[in-house]
């Protein structure tokens, strides 16, 4: 790793290690398994599809190290009861605080106001994220082969199954993908930003999509802003999608929401 990644990951295990001394794994151990089950997060995505639709992960993101301030009058209730109405599949909550202005509180309120599955959405490096996961409600975690080694990743996703929740492992090349398909999880995300970069270039899933065999879920992140960008991902394999920015910045975002997926994969 090198540059914006290895940077963040670097202060994250900082941020974990001084989370361990304050709050017990047992004790997080203990709220995680008193939370209200997970709602199924690949399971929603692939409902939307089965039935002509495309699958939409929609992100409550404040803020990014490439891009700022997101959007100023921020209320992850609002955003998410706002998501579903506009047809989203499921969330997606940052929880990253120095980079992207996230908390655990945002994706605890935006679950609380919808009936959509929520992934965490944070640069998770040890099991104890995942416990923290599930305590928070999270019914899914993000897996980023470009920070962790194979040991690592397989710790993180057994911590995950072992609280019924589902994996979304996110790629950048070949290698990271050939690594992502030992993992048992059914959703392959490619990310159209290089976070060691920040470069972002949508042509990304279009090079790595045959990559990933039919019996996974291909999902394609960041990017994405127009329902010409769904179609040509469509076209490519990728059936669902993650999208934050672009919506965020709406006035409207059920509206720009519903506007994103009038065409449906049938049209595509």
């Amino acid at each position: 790793m090198t540059d914006v990644l290895a940077r963040i990951c670097d202060g994250k295990r900082v941020e974990i290690a001084r989370a361990k001394t304050q709050r017990p794994l047992a004790e997080i151990e203990r709220t995680a398994k008193a939370a209200s089950p997970p709602r199924g997060f690949a399971a929603a995505l692939l409902r939307a599809a089965a039935g002509g639709r495309y699958g939409l992960i929609a992100e409550i993101k404040k803020a990014s190290p490439s891009a700022g301030l997101i959007r100023q009058d921020f209320d992850p209730p609002s955003l998410a009861r706002a998501y579903e109405a506009g047809g989203a599949s499921c969330l997606s909550v940052l929880t990253d605080g120095p980079d992207f202005q996230g908390e655990p509180a945002y994706l605890i309120a935006a679950r609380a106001a919808c009936t959509l599955p929520v992934l965490r959405k944070d640069f998770m490096l040890d099991p104890y994220q995942v416990v923290e996961a599930r305590a928070m409600g999270a019914d899914c975690i993000l897996i980023i082969m470009a920070a962790l080694d194979d040991s690592a990743a397989r710790d993180l996703e057994e911590t995950a199954i072992s609280y019924g929740m589902d994996v979304l492992v996110e790629t950048h090349d070949q290698a990271e993908i050939e690594r992502a398909l030992k993992l048992k999880a059914r959703m392959i995300g490619v990310n159209n930003r290089n976070l060691k970069t920040l470069k972002t270039d949508i042509s990304m899933t279009e090079q790595l999509a045959a990559l990933v065999p039919k019996d996974r879920v291909l999902v394609s992140e960041s990017g994405l802003s127009s329902p010409a960008d769904l179609a040509r991902m469509a076209r490519a394999g990728a059936r669902c999608f993650l999208i934050g920015e672009a919506l965020m910045r709406k006035p409207d975002v059920t509206a720009a929401t519903a506007a994103l997926l009038a065409q449906d994969l049938a049209r595509a």
